[in-house]
């Protein structure tokens, strides 16, 4: 999340000496580049690993910062969420065994964090998203507590006009409102870093363009938000949303994303992006830096060029460009684009594949502004983020290729090539990259393995029963070391206390309604109940707010009775719905529903958010799921007698 110290709310005095100091670093940096300040020839590689804390019942886990506090590493940092946590690992050099120390450190970073995490009952996750992350979790309240993320929902939010829309379309359909940039928090992300010098940054970054669609293809393992299907990699898409700074304005207006892959092939210095953001953007933050950078580099030392940093941490490219101030300063290339997980194997194999394919670049590729449209590169990275390796991607030279045959047969040998350019041990390389190939092969990449476990659990399960067992699944597979092409799907046998499973009404709610309007004749509500073998059809208008419900007692007691005379006109709807009928949230706990039901002497409970109807619960969901728990329960108890 970049540098902590900053400002979210600022006078006009103040933003203008921030400006100031703003443009001062980039004029600082272009000195800097053209008199040779920079570090050449080395090429180092580093790593952020985002992980997600979950507790028994594999729920996100809010301890955060109370793990944090156990661990006497500053390496690791807080994120956006409480229930999310950061590791940022020291940088190697590109060369010898560093893939295989790549995976040490990874293991090393994520055990410390596990050791400080089991007192808290919970363990770090490695996922894109965590299938179990529900709205509620997205609360305020789990929000870390910093002043840059408060400052960052106070800008966000202000930017968006105070309500954030997330529309997503994949084989389900997703449209949320909320109100605080945590749907961010949604995303959990690892982050490589690729070690540049000015005189190759523009060939480098382009390349980097380039390769993003076939990498991310092979890479996909999130296809699943809130228990609907979305895209391959649906992170893609929210954060692209979630962090949008354009308001509305009218659609001839080409406001740029701040979240966003590029608008055009980088041609002569990282300064074109740096001026560009400067430019396009708004800002987020202020620091309070006091340094001269000018005088620093009098002096013979590095500027931090502070100011410059922070408006930068708030541009969100998927390859974004890096300013390190070390006692040589550096530029590196920063991948944000691929997913923790599904496992730390899969993770280097897929650092492999990329740093493979940018050391290979200037040589397999060339100058590639010649070759290819940046239009249809960008449109690849989101065909890739949609659907995957069965992508098709367009390529050089007005070729297209299906995104599997492009990585199998041309870009995991030309990564081969790169690695073994930089003298990478060559068992390293072939390790991780056959670990790709075969992964290529199989078509098994997390989002599919996820796909798959769910589509076998369909039927038998309720969502929350089935998101748990994805989550339980997933950390089965990272404790066994095995790639995910290797894991076998996540089935309902994993010993998961169901329990967890129930507490809320919006764990289990049913959503597939069949609604009617107060408007229509009741032959309708009662061809609903004999149709679909339902006691309960509620009313809603057209904004889909409930209006009332119709019970199965109700319809027979009028059935029973004197009825108007069925060639007059048809009885409406709402002669005999009940009208404002006793409702319940999501959030609501399941005892107080049972209590609510019990005290209201109803069989059904409508499911409400903000007015909007959104579920129901019935006597028959309780009768299944106690059905379910006995038996469970009774199959534990059987399998411990002698």
């Amino acid at each position: 999340m970049g540098t902590q110290e900053i400002q979210a709310k600022w006078s006009d005095e103040q933003q203008r000496a921030f400006m100031r100091r703003l443009l001062n670093d980039l004029r600082a940096l272009e000195r800097m580049i053209n008199e040779g300040r920079f570090e050449e020839g080395v090429r180092t590689i580093g790593a952020e690993q985002e992980m997600v804390l979950v507790d028994r019942a594999w729920n996100p886990a809010p301890v955060a910062v109370e793990v944090l506090a156990r661990i006497k590493d500053d390496r690791v940092t807080t994120e956006l969420a409480k229930y999310n946590l950061e590791i940022n690992l020291d940088p190697l050099p590109l060369t010898g065994n560093c893939l295989s120390t790549l995976e040490k450190n990874l293991k090393s970073g994520v055990g410390l964090v596990r050791d400080a995490a089991i007192r808290s009952g919970a363990q770090p996750l490695l996922t894109g998203i965590l299938p179990t992350l529900d709205q509620s979790d997205l609360s305020f309240e789990n929000i870390t507590p910093r002043d840059r993320y408060y400052a960052l929902n106070e800008s966000i939010t202000a930017f968006q006009g105070g309500s954030y829309e997330l529309h997503i379309h994949g084989a389900d359909d997703l449209t949320i409102d909320h109100d605080s940039v945590m749907l961010e928090s949604l995303n959990t992300s690892y982050q490589i870093h690729y070690q540049t010098s000015p005189s190759e940054f523009a060939q480098l970054h382009n390349i980097a363009q380039l390769i993003s669609a076939p990498v991310l293809a092979a890479s996909v393992n999130s296809p699943i938000l809130f228990g609907k299907r979305l895209w391959r990699e649906t992170r893609i898409a929210i954060f692209q949303q979630t962090v949008d700074t354009r308001g509305k304005s009218p659609d001839e207006r080409n406001l740029l994303y701040r979240v966003r892959f590029g608008e055009d092939w980088t041609n002569d210095s990282v300064l074109e992006i740096f001026r560009s953001d400067i430019a396009r953007f708004r800002l987020l933050f202020i620091d309070d830096s006091h340094e001269d950078p000018f005088e620093t580099l009098d002096q013979g030392g590095v500027p931090a060029l502070q100011s410059l940093q922070t408006h930068n941490s708030t541009i969100y490219r998927w390859n974004r460009a890096c300013y390190g101030a070390g006692k040589i300063p550096h530029l590196r290339i920063e991948n944000r684009m691929l997913p923790a997980g599904p496992s730390i194997i899969d993770e280097v194999a897929n650092s492999a594949l990329w740093f493979g394919l940018m050391a290979a670049g200037p040589e397999v590729f060339g100058d590639v502004r010649g070759k290819m449209d940046f239009d249809e590169v960008r449109s690849n990275f989101a065909v890739s983020a949609r659907e995957g390796l069965e992508s098709h991607l367009e390529w050089l030279d007005n070729k297209s290729f299906p995104a599997a045959e492009l990585l199998e047969h041309e870009l995991i040998p030309a990564a081969r090539h790169g690695l073994r350019s930089l003298d990478v041990d060559a068992d390293d390389a072939d390790r991780y990259l056959d670990i790709i190939q075969e992964r290529v092969k199989s078509r098994q990449t997390g989002a599919r393995w996820v796909l798959l476990s769910a589509a076998g659990m369909k039927g038998r399960c309720t969502k929350a029963e089935r998101l748990a067992t994805l989550t339980a699944g997933i950390a089965q597979g990272q404790r066994s070391g095995a790639p995910v092409h290797t894991w076998p799907l996540a089935t309902l046998d994993r010993g998961i206390d169901w329990r967890q499973n129930y507490i809320r009404i919006g764990q289990y709610m049913t959503t597939d309604l069949l609604t009617v309007r107060e408007n229509d004749p009741l032959d309708l509500v009662a061809s609903i109940m004999d149709w679909e073998r339902i006691r309960h059809v509620p009313v809603e208008d057209d904004d889909r707010r409930l209006v009332g419900i119709v019970s199965y007692r109700k319809l027979m007691r009028l059935i029973t009775g004197d009825l108007p005379n069925r060639d007059e006109d048809p009885i409406a709807v709402r002669t005999i719905m009940q009208a404002d009928p006793v409702t319940v949230t999501p959030e609501t706990h399941t005892l107080d529903a049972i209590e609510l039901m019990k005290e209201k002497n109803v069989s059904a409970l409508p499911v409400v958010k903000d007015g909007v109807l959104v579920g129901i619960v019935t006597e028959r969901d309780y009768m299944r799921i106690a059905a379910q728990l006995l038996e469970r329960s009774l199959r534990k108890t059987d399998e411990h007698k002698p």
